[in-house]
């Protein structure tokens, strides 16, 4: 039996998914709304209540590690939620108590964890934004943006001498400083908070509980309003996908100044009752081996990255045996989300776990926005196939509007915000009439005859463009379908081409590739998926690999390890003209469009 038909017939592990719930209302013209049924649990409907219920019942459980020299530090239910009332005294003490938000500025930490919940307990917003804002050569310019659109009250700094740069920002003077290490004269230092009387949580499910930035990529960002409802309802609503009694264990990295890490990791772990093991790496080359070390010690039962980690991940699961062993000893899910991954990267982490232990594992994605929760949908059942987005998820309902061929996709749930801070218009222009908030994306279906088989994602409406033909070109299934027939030599692209004759790609080489291999990769990779394409807008007429990496400082690739195309073709202004230069430069790959 050859490999693919050995992963089309092997078992997959059981995943403990809850059954499929789906209604369809078909509207006229084309139009439907698509509804899941299915209940779940309102219990905990702020952000303290689960972890108030937990270190009640499991006191000793492990919430969070993180490490700590060679070893991990963590803290259990009960000694976490003590420290949080006993931090939420030291805000009251200190006076720092405020309807306007807390600004963070850290890295994923036990004690970010800490103070953020300490704050909420008391309605006073958190506002984490990337780390990135406030470490040594950032462009503070968007740190001050950050701070004029938040007006934070205080601010909380994990290390004053990290973020020294940060600091120095106009923005942020004369706003009182916490500093988890080396204050600075003047800086309220942590421990003091930790000596305060402990204040029991006051916030109310409607209450602001943080402030998220949105990318920005399309623009400046806005502070989506996260209550406490919604971020609660959302875990909720992700448990009831699920018929698993176990408490998950994760390892996982994505900053929690995003609403993947923030909401869908670190909350809907507490939610749980989990436990979440705080991983310092990042999905890039030359940071990746701290989260292939954090796996080679702990094995989770669900673990999600980003498609750029997946790719470094299956080249370190393919080499090392052991770390394969581990990883595949417990895991009963496997997620991706952001952006497409590509099936064979999906399929070698499959051959991996076949041989290691016999079973696939299921691996799906999740959808949504910061602004709805920030799932609305995910694939809740076992599956294999890569750019599903699934279905919604248990109390959501998805209304499809056919909009220039395509299907723009609206969620309506408990988990969507109410809309943006300080921007009443924004927040007004964001929902339709009939309360739907508008994602500015669209979706088609896997099987158009059978609704409840799910969705695939068909390309953000605003990213998307024409060529000078007036051919459509659909970006985000483009990027990744080329990426995939490259293969590992590449990381990532941009795809250009917005009134020019073809569609053009700038590609970030693999560091680990000597460039000549990179170029044949890409040569070889480019001919073979033009050859299988159709016309013009999805076939690629040059190509370029670029001389370097994204450039994190200045938002290229985001903390989450995700391309901002826009931004990139701005600060790539000069490649993407010298890609598209006639006559074509030496440089630049071309390939024939008949």
């Amino acid at each position: 039996m050859d490999a693919e038909t050995s992963l089309l017939t092997a078992p997959f592990r059981e995943a403990r998914y809850a059954p499929r719930a789906l209604e369809v209302a078909h509207r006229p013209g084309g139009e439907m709304v698509l509804t899941n049924p299915r209940p779940y649990e309102t219990r905990f409907q702020t952000m303290t209540a689960a972890l108030a219920h937990w270190a009640e019942v499991a006191p000793a459980r492990p919430w969070l590690a993180e490490r700590s020299g060679g070893g991990w530090r963590t803290i259990g239910y009960a000694e976490g939620f003590d420290r949080v009332r006993t931090l939420a005294g030291g805000l009251a003490e200190a006076g720092l108590l405020s309807e306007r938000p807390l600004l963070i500025l850290s890295a994923n930490g036990i004690e970010h964890a800490l103070i953020k919940y300490a704050a909420m307990s008391q309605a006073m917003p958190a506002a984490p934004v990337s780390a990135q804002y406030g470490l040594k050569g950032a462009n503070l310019a968007r740190l001050a943006h950050a701070c004029e659109v938040l007006q934070p009250a205080a601010v909380y700094v994990e290390d004053a001498d990290r973020f020294a740069d940060g600091l120095s920002c106009e923005a942020l003077a004369g706003l009182p400083v916490i500093a988890g290490r080396n204050p600075r004269p003047g800086d309220i230092p942590l421990e003091r908070l930790f000596r305060a009387a402990p204040a029991e949580p006051v916030a109310q499910p409607e209450d602001h509980a943080k402030y998220l930035l949105t990318s920005g990529s399309t623009g400046l960002p806005k502070a989506v309003i996260c209550t406490h409802r919604t971020v609660s309802l959302n875990s909720a609503q992700i448990a009831a996908c699920f018929e698993d009694p176990e408490p998950p264990v994760l390892v996982h990295s994505a900053p929690w100044s995003h609403s993947l890490g923030a909401n869908s990791i670190l909350h809907y772990t507490t939610h749980r009752g989990g436990t979440l093991y705080i991983d310092a790496g990042q999905p890039v080359a030359g940071r990746f081996a701290e989260t292939v070390r954090n796996l080679t010690e702990i094995s989770p039962t669900y673990q999600n990255m980003v498609p750029a980690g997946w790719m470094l991940f299956a080249e370190a699961l393919e080499r090392d045996a052991a770390l394969a062993r581990r990883f595949f000893e417990r895991v009963r899910l496997l997620q991706y989300g952001g952006a497409a991954l590509g099936q064979t990267v999906a399929d070698r982490i499959q051959a991996v776990a076949l041989r290691t232990v016999g079973e696939k594992i299921s691996f799906g994605s999740g959808y949504g926005a910061t602004e709805t929760g920030p799932t609305a949908c995910n694939v809740h059942w076992l599956n294999d196939r890569m750019g599903m987005i699934g279905l919604p998820i248990p109390g959501t309902s998805v209304r499809l509007v056919p909009e220039a061929g395509k299907l723009e996709f609206r969620v309506k749930g408990p988990q969507v915000s109410p809309g943006y801070l300080g921007r009443p218009d924004l927040s007004a222009r964001a929902f339709d009439a009939e309360g739907f908030y508008a994602l500015g994306d669209a979706a088609r279906f896997v099987d158009p005859a059978d609704p409840g088989k799910g969705m695939i994602f068909d390309g953000r409406l605003s990213e998307n463009f024409k060529l000078a033909s007036g051919t459509f070109v659909g970006v985000g299934e483009l990027r990744i379908r080329a990426i995939g027939a490259i293969g590992g030599s590449v990381t990532d692209a941009v795809v250009c081409g917005e009134g020019e004759a073809g569609v053009g790609l700038l590609l970030y080489a693999s560091p680990a590739r000597p460039r000549a291999e990179v170029e044949a990769a890409v040569r070889d990779g480019l001919a073979r998926f033009n050859a299988q394409s159709g016309g013009a807008g999805s076939r690629i007429a040059r190509a370029l690999v670029l001389p370097d990496g994204p450039d994190a400082a200045r938002g290229e690739i985001t903390d989450k390890g995700y391309i901002a195309q826009a931004l990139a073709r701005r600060l790539r202004a000069e490649a993407v003209a010298r890609l598209f230069a006639d006559p074509c430069p030496p440089e630049v790959m071309e390939f024939p469009i008949p």
